[in-house]
């Protein structure tokens, strides 16, 4: 496959655009936590799977880029690649960009935790699951690592 889950579509609403006329930076997070259910759901630990296993994910971690303004009505389109996996955890990058345009607008890189959700404190995903996430990291090995992954915020000095 080697190429990036595809991992939704959503239009920029009225209430997430700010007094500057763009997406307001708050709702990128929105945006992009759309991206990482689909993603959970594709690897069967979404909604369903806390309230059979009282089992979830949650973020340990995250950086976002705004790399291009996107407007009031602009589709977004959503891609993910997984960086690496363990037995409890994975890393995450998430790309948004303007559906119709094509530019990347934002980033959005994410350390996810399993959680046991009777214990509030990591677990072993499951062998399904990991099976799962093996798959899909296996198909994103091929793929270039994003230059925007793991990028520290700091002053650039001379």
């Amino acid at each position: 496959m080697n190429k990036c889950f595809a991992s939704g579509e959503l239009t920029v609403q009225p209430e997430w655009v700010d007094y500057n006329g763009h997406m307001n930076v708050g709702y990128y997070v929105v945006a992009f936590d759309k991206a990482t259910d689909a993603l959970l759901d594709h690897l069967g630990i979404g909604a369903s799977y806390r309230q059979e296993c009282d089992a979830s994910v949650f973020v340990l971690e995250a950086h976002l880029t705004y790399d291009r303004e996107v407007m009031l009505g602009d589709g977004l389109r959503f891609s993910t690649q997984i960086l690496d996996h363990d037995a409890k955890r994975m890393h995450v990058f998430h790309r948004m960009y303007h559906a119709d345009e094509g530019y990347l607008a934002a980033t959005n890189e994410l350390m996810i935790m399993h959680i046991d959700l009777k214990t509030r404190r990591s677990a072993p995903f499951s062998k399904m699951v990991l099976g799962r996430l093996q798959d899909l990291k296996r198909d994103h090995d091929a793929l270039p690592k994003p230059d925007a992954a793991g990028r520290v915020i700091a002053i650039r000095r001379s």
